[in-house]
């Protein structure tokens, strides 16, 4: 392992979702007052676009809960 890569094995997965969900809040806030006029659900994200033309992304929800999977299966 580099020096460099040490740095990625120090962050905190519980701070990396609080400043997904602060990101997304400030996002929220900024479309108070618009409206939406298309929402995307992508691979890897939520694409909503407003009727100004803007289009907000949001990250970091998108997942499977494992034990939904493996209930269906019995």
């Amino acid at each position: 392992m580099n020096r460099d890569d040490s740095h990625l094995l120090e962050i905190d997965p519980e701070a990396l979702r609080a400043a997904e969900f602060m990101q997304a809040q400030e996002l929220l806030q900024a479309m108070v007052g618009r409206r939406i006029v298309s929402a995307q659900l992508e691979e890897t994200r939520i694409a909503i676009e407003t009727d100004d033309g803007s289009i907000y992304y949001f990250y970091g929800f998108m997942g499977e809960d494992s034990s939904e999977d493996e209930t269906e299966g019995s």
